[in-house]
Parts: C-alpha cells; sequence; structure tokens
C-alpha cells in the first residue's frame, strides 16, 4: 500500500485534520469494518464512479453510491469495500470541522454515509473531476484546499462553547467530564448539547463515550501483549467488564478479537476473518 497525507495550512487546518491518497494493490480481504471515531470523512473513489457499503447485520447486502461520498460522524462501525482503496483520497475532518463546508448540520449525517451530490449537487461531480485531472497527489491535495475554501463564504469558526469544549474533551479527558465543561461556559446544559449536536453530530456525552472507546484502540493497537485491567483503568472504565461492554457496543467486537486482527491502520478491521 502506497499512503501520502498532507495538512493543509491554517485556517484550514483548524478543521482538517489531513488529507490522504492511498493506492493498494491486491486487498487481502474483501470488505472491512471502519471503527468509529467521531470524526467526518469526504471519500473520493479515484478508479470508479462507485461507492460500496454494506448493511452491519447482513453484510452480504450491497448499497450503492457514487464515487464521491461523506461518512458522517459515526458512532457506530461500518462496512466498507476493500477494493476501493485501489486507488483512493479523501478529506479527514477534526470534530466539529466539517459542518461549515458541507452545508447541513452535523447531527443530520450522524451514522450515515451519504453520496457527496446529495450536499453539493454538481459541485460533487466536478470535484472528482478535478481530483481525477490532477496528475499527482500533491496537485490534488492544492486543489482539494481550494475547493474547500471556496465552500466557505464566511469566516471559519465555531461555536465558542463548542471549541473550548472540544480542547477539553481531546486534550484533558481524564479532567474533564460533561458536567465540568457545561460548569465554565455560559450556556445552559440544553442549550450546549443543542449547539455541540448541530456542529459535532452527537451529544457532548456520547462524543465522549467514543473518544473513550477511541483512547482504548490506541492503547491495544500499541502492542501485542495487553494487561486489559489496566487498558481499562487507563482509559477512563469503572472496570473490565464496563470496558468490554463499550468497546463490543462500538466496534461490534471484542478487544480481545479486536486485538488479534488489526494492523497498522487501528481503525480497519478485516470482517471475513470476525467469527
Amino acid at each position: 500500500m502506497v499512503f501520502r497525507r498532507y495538512t493543509p495550512d491554517w485556517p484550514l487546518s483548524e478543521f482538517v485534520r489531513l488529507f490522504w491518497w492511498c493506492e493498494q494493490h491486491r486487498p487481502t480481504h474483501q470488505k472491512e469494518r471502519l471503527l468509529p471515531d467521531g470524526s467526518v470523512e469526504l471519500v473520493i473513489n479515484l478508479r470508479k464512479d462507485i461507492s460500496r457499503t454494506y448493511d452491519r447485520e447482513h453484510p452480504e447486502r450491497c448499497n450503492t453510491l457514487p464515487g464521491a461520498i461523506v461518512a458522517g460522524p459515526h458512532s457506530n462501525y461500518f462496512v466498507i469495500d476493500t477494493e476501493e482503496q485501489e486507488g483512493c483520497m479523501g478529506i479527514h475532518f477534526r470534530p466539529g470541522g466539517a459542518f461549515l463546508f458541507l452545508g447541513v448540520p452535523a447531527d443530520e449525517l450522524h451514522n450515515q454515509l451519504v453520496g457527496l451530490d446529495a450536499l453539493w449537487g454538481r459541485a460533487a461531480t466536478e470535484l472528482r473531476e478535478r481530483m481525477l485531472a490532477a496528475p499527482t497527489p500533491e496537485a490534488r491535495f492544492a486543489e482539494l484546499e481550494r475547493i474547500l475554501l471556496s465552500r466557505v463564504g464566511r469566516s471559519l469558526s465555531r461555536h465558542a462553547a463548542v471549541a473550548f469544549s472540544l480542547r477539553k474533551f481531546l486534550n484533558q479527558p481524564h479532567v474533564h467530564t460533561v458536567g465540568d465543561v457545561t460548569r465554565e461556559i455560559a450556556l445552559s446544559p440544553r442549550r450546549f448539547i443543542e449547539v455541540f449536536r448541530r456542529q459535532v453530530g452527537m451529544t457532548p456525552k456520547l462524543f465522549c463515550r467514543v473518544q473513550r472507546f477511541q483512547r482504548a484502540v490506541q492503547a491495544i493497537g500499541a502492542g501485542k501483549s495487553v494487561d486489559w485491567a489496566t487498558v481499562a483503568l487507563d482509559c477512563g472504565y469503572y472496570d473490565q467488564a464496563h470496558f468490554i461492554h463499550d468497546f463490543r457496543a462500538f466496534s461490534g467486537i471484542t478487544p480481545a478479537v479486536y486485538l488479534s486482527l488489526h494492523n497498522d491502520h487501528l481503525n480497519h478491521v478485516p470482517l471475513e476473518s470476525v467469527t
């Protein structure tokens, strides 16, 4: 697999974690589950103008979308086709970073996979055509940067309370709870939840649960041998049983199964090997 990434310049870097390009030959498995991380991804299939997704409970059931799609902020895993990674690229938005560019509140895309044309119309087709016309991954990244900036007709900014809470939740996860943050902002709890959900895509409580799950994924992925009790404690779970239950709720598999299957791309788990 050949994989390149690019971090855009400020101010886009405040809302976009990275642009990426991937080329893979002979995928080792047909399908894989993509684990939730609370962010939004825009993905462009450069080989074919089609994207295939599969029912989580019945992976033999396929749904087809255009070649440019948006994976909304997920709190569930979803199943993708690895053949489409033979040539694809995309935008990995920071949490709370996509709503400015997509034109809809983020919560309307919660746990959804939609064609970019449903959000951008003809501009979605033009985006893919411009990516295909660009000669190199670097040229495509530069074009993506120009396209995103052209989509925003106002200053790039989140609601102040959302920006503040995301810094707390992401940078100091063990210190700050939703209640702690709510007491520090000039919004009622109800209003804060409403604003956060519309810009990030889920409630603050669910977002924090997803981030705790992601910390566990990173901890497991760091080594071949894992002390499960330590992982549970370090990631903020009450006990090992709570950790296993939450991990399975988000991924569909147990931590032990994940340990046996994961690769360098920690959120991509081969589906066929799961029993």
